[in-house]
């Protein structure tokens, strides 16, 4: 029997005029930073879920572009992440589009910015994808296949 089992999620960078995408969210009743991410879900591939996910956090739609990495990560908890991360535009802010449980609000900020909020930052990755997008680090979508 298995009972380890990790957890699939997907996050997406967005920048603009330099500042990139982010929420403020509420985590167990601390006030934390992350990109837009969320939960691989039924029926869905792992660039959909990055899409419906900033849309759900954010209130922006977007076209993802590329994979920036594809990171595992063990939280203090024990809990062990398969994380996408992709890099996407904003195409449209949906006004009226709640956001999900928990999210505060979407705010843009510099990649200082957020690193000065080391200490919010919901995991590592946070910081460390963004500084991969800085740096080019690009891998096209074809590298995933689905199959129902």
């Amino acid at each position: 029997m298995r009972d380890w089992l990790p957890r699939v999620t997907v996050a997406t960078i967005v920048e603009r005029d330099g500042r990139f995408l982010m929420v403020e969210e509420n985590v167990h009743g601390e006030i934390k930073i992350n990109q837009p991410a969320g939960h691989l879900e039924p029926g869905e591939t792992l660039p959909e879920a990055a899409v419906r996910e900033t849309l759900e956090e954010t209130a922006w739609q977007i076209q993802i572009d590329y994979l920036v990495e594809f990171s595992q990560w063990t939280s203090a908890s024990g809990n062990h992440y398969l994380r996408s991360c992709f890099a996407g535009r904003a195409i449209q802010l949906m006004p009226n589009q709640i956001l999900d449980e928990g999210i505060i609000r979407a705010l843009w900020m510099t990649r200082d910015e957020v690193a000065a909020h080391h200490n919010r930052l919901r995991s590592p990755l946070v910081l460390h994808h963004i500084d991969h997008y800085i740096n080019g680090k690009q891998t096209p979508l074809d590298i995933f296949s689905y199959y129902d």
